[in-house]
């Protein structure tokens, strides 16, 4: 075996596979080395410890030849790599586009956020709701004439016969009255109460559904925020310093409120609240808020009642209001149609990206 033939033959080896085939050549089991090794057992002893030191002296250089070998190839393999993937900072980086909030959710959160500064904590509530939870618990029974006032998506479950309404406990209530698409959110109030008891505030944001023809001023869907005070003591007072807490929070200092009466079944007295626009100099109306009606402590009492609970609104007082989030985004940046909001026409919705 000539040794420096094998060394340079190591260090001109091209590739590392090319090189672990030298090393198995050399240092294998059946290596060139290794066989010289076997033939030491038939030399005398002087000629074994001469032969013996020549060959280790072999096998430690094979062994320096190829790991420097392997180190070189690496490191070559490395320079190629980052050769062929290198980036040239000095071109412009590509900007990626960036989305933002949707108008409506930045009014959302906008109202969400005057309210937590009062106190008020934030619950929501299903969009699929009992006919109990949605009409009958805030006093607006089959007969009532308030029902016309809100068409409504009736659902149906004919492919899911084991769907169930769940009411605030758990409990089925699917067959309390049939099931809707949520005309409002006043739903999640009355399922809130049943389950607390005052004193509390909350507000309760969320899509709700009316089946009507949708034009400039109306859709199917659109976002509502009410709002629910119940303790002992709880004045009309208490909901306009709110109702005005809110509107100096969307038009600044000078924003007030004014409230006008009105009729809706679940508040009484009930009311129709305004705001001032100081930029503007005008008053835009923005929803509607009363005291709750005594028949909806009655109808919580009563269920809690079912649920084996002790009655907790006998004597109490709250107020109740909601308003349409569109409808204030439409007249604050003077949008001419509800229906732009959900067309997903990007030329409308970078106007009030955030």
């Amino acid at each position: 075996m000539n040794i420096e033939a094998a060394l340079e033959e190591i260090g001109k080896a091209p590739t590392l596979e090319s090189l672990q085939a030298l090393k198995v050549q050399y240092l294998g089991k059946n290596g060139l080395v290794t066989q010289e090794m076997k033939t030491l057992g038939r030399l005398s002893p002087e000629e074994r410890r001469e032969k013996g030191r020549v060959l280790n002296e072999w096998k430690a250089a094979l062994e320096k030849a190829l790991e420097a070998r392997e180190a070189q190839l690496r490191e070559e393999a490395l320079q190629a790599r980052l050769l062929q993937e290198s980036i040239d900072v000095s071109l412009p980086g590509y900007a990626f586009p960036s989305g933002g909030l949707h108008i409506t959710s930045r009014i959302m959160q906008e109202l969400v956020g005057i309210f937590r500064k009062q106190g008020f904590s934030v619950v929501e509530g299903p969009e699929v709701e009992s006919e109990f939870f949605n009409f009958d618990a805030i006093n607006m029974p089959d007969w009532h004439p308030a029902r016309d006032m809100q068409d409504t998506f009736w659902v149906e479950f004919k492919n899911q016969p084991g769907f169930t309404i769940q009411g605030p406990f758990g409990e089925d209530v699917t067959g309390r009255g049939g099931a809707v698409l949520r005309t409002h959110t006043s739903g999640m109030q009355i399922r809130y109460m049943i389950q607390h008891t005052p004193p509390f505030r909350i507000v309760v944001p969320g899509r709700v559904f009316r089946y009507e023809q949708t034009d400039a001023s109306h859709e199917a869907m659109f976002h509502q925020l009410e709002g629910l005070v119940v303790g002992p003591n709880i004045t009309m007072a208490d909901l306009k310093g709110a109702i005005s807490e809110l509107a100096r929070g969307l038009f600044g200092e000078e924003g007030k409120a004014r409230f006008q009466p009105t009729y809706f079944p679940f508040v009484e007295p009930g009311v129709q609240f305004a705001m001032w626009w100081p930029e503007r100099q005008k008053w835009l109306e923005l929803g509607g808020a009363g005291m709750v009606h005594p028949y909806l402590f009655k109808a919580v009492d009563d269920y809690r009642e079912r649920q084996g609970l002790p009655r907790a609104y006998e004597g109490m007082t709250g107020w109740a209001f909601g308003m349409g989030v569109e409808r204030l985004a439409l007249l604050r940046y003077g949008i001419p149609d509800i229906r732009y909001f959900y067309q997903n026409r990007l030329s409308f919705l970078r106007q009030f990206r955030g």
